[in-house]
């Protein structure tokens, strides 16, 4: 909405500045999205006046005018147009002034001529002829507005304005108006409302020998209100209501069509207006639209209407839609004798419905849909008749038609002062309360508040103490503290932790996910589920948006592999990705599932591999502290890649699966390049979490390694050789690395070579080949009667 201070000061006197103004609003509630100076690109532009006009020399086309600019000596300036005489009023743009778009006037020669400056057209000053219907649309603009030579010509075009925008929330209509926001500022800055009713001398005649006024559908248009004005006199309308208008981005077009549109911003109601001689049947009927009905609107398009629209019809078809346009067969033209002015409410909700419905969006509809007043009817429709009589546009007829076919209800609340404060954790004076509902429209009398129609949105006493706070000042009211036990705000240990676990994975260079808990069969079908896997028994949903998102998930591969291989196609080339996945378990006899969180880990690219993937999962089990975690060979597993998945258990229990996804599954997602995941569960690496870590003191004496290499089955894994190690080693072997595996000769077939790296230290005393001796035989020995391992 955007409001001219220069029209607000009609209502009530501002003396703050536009910034002081815009912030004080803003604060009280009525929050400035911006606000523009009116011709703030235009300087040192001056009336001047012609004193003469001569040929140029040297052209044909161009004139030297000498100008009267107001600064004593006359100025000369060349100009090409030909609508220029001697005594005509004109703008005159001087050495080094600017105009709209960023042009800047410097004085100069044309063709030889000195010229000091440069007479300005209507466009070169941002105008039109529908700002001044009497200028010429080419060429220079004569003036016809009493000024003299040397005035500032922002002045004189009405520019010496500020416009400033406001962003009105749905809940407050009242303020899609001049006066909504006159009165909040008055209130705002403690100045006096100077509001006028409409008065209007009509002309004789009776309006009820005109025109009838029937509502055949009182839920959608509760009143209607109507007066009729003849012998119209269509003319431009005066330059004081051009420039409101304008600066409330309103084209201005004649004096009819702009006093519908003025009384529209002043008062917030929307107006439209009938040729009388287009109304059929002298009657004016609100009913909803019957079937096959058409329309053509005043934008030429023509609308085909449905029974669920309503309609303003004759007694022989529709002239217009309620709330949204009027229709091409009752516009108003030259030829327009008589006119009906219609003030009415419409149910915001049918408007929205149906300009929704017609694809078409105006500013009307955009006032209606918010629910307007039904009161301000007859006040509207009043000052557009008070304003044809104040532009001699016509003759207004002695009568108004008000058709209030719904009861209007007012709302009361008792004033609590007391709750408000306790709501507000102040202590704001009843008076002070008083006043400010006063101000505000609102009647209180013996304790009781009466709701001003226009205030839709005041239903409970938390609203008056709403309104009660932002004039007394949010920003005043001391900060208090709860009523009751102070309750602070935290994580929970488990939000604690997968924070931190995030926090790790980002480390190790995986970038977070986040997908949705739904998903359909056929991703179950892409991951090569078996038809009878208990994964498959997944909780349906009711009312699915498809069939791609009919299930929760039970697993996290499938949305994994599916981001994992839209980034291969946007061709990105090494890609680490994880997510913390919830899946949902359904239990027997239960009626909600089991949730469970999983860590959900995938990556491809040049540089991984099974054993870079198994590394970034030691480093997500070692932050968490599950120790002893044993990874088994599992071939079975239908997503993975046959001999290169393991199952990873701890503490007795699976955590989950890591491996090389298989090949076809891959090839379901479009990926092209080994692919890599883990899936574990959070839940069960908490089970199996060790103790919270103490600090143990590094030894004070050296430690003693010893290389061990080992021949064994082909099928011994390392994570075997390692644990029987640890087992014979006793507490002083305190690290095991394996640093080489070989095959080939001299190894006989189907075996290899293992090489491991132990250290033994104690913290009683230094070891020596004598402490170290029966260890090494004692860990030989569990190898060769555990694994068939031999020294080599």
């Amino acid at each position: 909405m955007k409001l001219s201070r220069k029209w607000l000061s009609e209502f009530t006197d501002i003396k703050a500045s536009d910034k002081e103004y815009c912030d004080a609003m803003t604060l009280s509630g009525s929050k400035v999205e911006g606000y523009e100076v009116l011709g703030s690109e235009i300087s040192n532009v001056v009336v001047g006046r012609v004193i003469s006009i001569e040929r140029h020399p040297d052209s044909d086309h161009l004139w030297v005018c000498s100008v009267d600019a107001g600064l004593g000596a006359p100025l000369q300036i060349v100009t090409g147009a030909q609508n220029v005489r001697a005594g005509d009023l004109v703008p005159a743009a001087l050495h080094g002034s600017t105009l709209p778009g960023g042009i800047k006037i410097k004085k100069g020669k044309l063709r030889g001529v000195e010229s000091e400056g440069m007479l300005c057209s209507l466009k070169e000053l941002g105008l039109d002829r529908h700002d001044f219907p009497y200028a010429a649309e080419d060429g220079i603009f004569i003036l016809e507005e009493e000024c003299s030579p040397g005035d500032d010509i922002k002045k004189v075009i009405g520019f010496d304005d500020t416009v400033v925008e406001f962003e009105i929330t749905n809940n407050r209509p009242d303020c899609f108006s001049i006066i909504g926001l006159a009165r909040e500022s008055a209130v705002t800055f403690g100045t006096e409302l100077r509001l006028a009713s409409p008065e209007v001398m009509g002309s004789g005649d009776d309006i009820t020998n005109y025109i009838d006024i029937e509502i055949e559908n009182a839920a959608l248009c509760p009143r209607y209100t109507a007066r009729v004005v003849k012998n119209i006199r269509i003319a431009p309308s005066p330059k004081w209501l051009r420039q409101r208008l304008r600066a409330s981005g309103v084209r201005p077009i004649n004096n009819i069509v702009d006093i519908t549109n003025y009384v529209m911003l002043e008062y917030g109601q929307p107006m439209h207006a009938f040729d009388y001689a287009c109304v059929k049947g002298k009657k004016i009927i609100v009913r909803n639209a019957r079937d096959g009905e058409t329309l053509e609107t005043l934008d030429g398009n023509l609308r085909k209407l449905t029974p669920d629209m309503l309609v303003i019809a004759d007694a022989e078809r529709p002239i217009g839609v309620a709330g949204v346009m009027g229709g091409a067969n009752s516009e108003i033209t030259e030829n327009t004798v008589t006119v009906v002015f219609e003030s009415a409410n419409f149910n915001g909700v049918s408007v929205r419905k149906t300009a929704a419905a017609l694809g078409m969006r105006t500013d009307a509809s955009g006032r209606f849909e918010k629910g307007l007043d039904p009161l301000g009817t007859l006040p509207a429709v009043q000052r557009a008749c008070e304003l044809v009589e104040m532009l001699n546009a016509g003759d207004v007829v002695d009568g108004v038609i008000d058709d209030i076919a719904a009861d209007i209800k007012t709302v009361t609340l008792p004033l609590t002062p007391g709750r408000i404060n306790a709501l507000l954790g102040a202590e704001i004076e009843e008076e002070f309360m008083v006043k400010v509902l006063s101000d505000l429209g609102f009647t209180v009398e013996n304790g009781l508040i009466t709701v001003p129609s226009w205030r839709s949105d005041i239903e409970h006493y938390s609203d008056i103490a709403e309104e009660v706070a932002r004039f007394y000042g949010y920003n005043v009211i001391e900060p208090t503290s709860f009523r009751g036990a102070a309750v602070q705000g935290g994580l929970t240990e488990r939000q604690s932790i997968e924070r931190s676990l995030s926090q790790l994975c980002r480390g190790i260079g995986f970038t977070e996910i986040l997908t949705y808990s739904f998903i359909g069969p056929s991703d179950y079908d892409k991951i090569m589920l078996p038809g009878d896997s208990a994964l498959r028994n997944s909780l349906r949903i009711l009312n699915p948006l498809g069939d791609d998102t009919s299930l929760m998930r039970t697993t996290g591969l499938p949305p994994m592999l599916e981001v994992l291989g839209r980034n291969f196609s946007y061709r990105n080339k090494d890609v680490r990705l994880y997510e913390l996945s919830r899946v949902y378990i359904p239990v027997e006899g239960a009626e909600l599932p089991d949730e469970r969180v999983k860590l959900v880990m995938g990556a491809y690219g040049s540089k991984e591999d099974f054993y870079s993937l198994k590394g970034c999962v030691e480093a997500v089990l070692g932050f968490l502290r599950v120790t002893g975690a044993e990874y088994a060979l599992r071939s079975d597993h239908c997503s993975f890649h046959p001999g290169r998945c393991a199952e990873i258990s701890a503490g007795g229990r699976v955590l989950g699966v890591i491996g090389q996804i298989h090949p076809k599954v891959q090839e379901n997602y479009g990926i092209e390049t080994p692919v890599y995941a883990a899936e574990l569960d959070l839940g069960f690496m908490l089970e199996a979490r060790q103790p919270e870590a103490s600090y143990k003191p590094l030894s004070r004496f050296p430690s003693v390694y010893r290389d061990l290499a080992l021949v064994c089955g082909d099928d011994v894994t390392v994570a075997s050789l390692e644990k029987h190690i640890r087992s014979g080693g006793g507490k002083t072997l305190r690290a095991v690395s394996l640093f080489d595996v070989y095959k080939g000769s001299p190894i006989p077939s189907g075996k290899k070579s293992v090489a491991f790296s132990l250290e033994f230290c104690s913290d009683e005393q230094s070891l020596t080949d004598t402490d170290i001796a029966p260890l090494m035989e004692k860990i030989l020995k569990v190898l060769k009667s555990e694994l068939g391992a031999e020294i080599r």
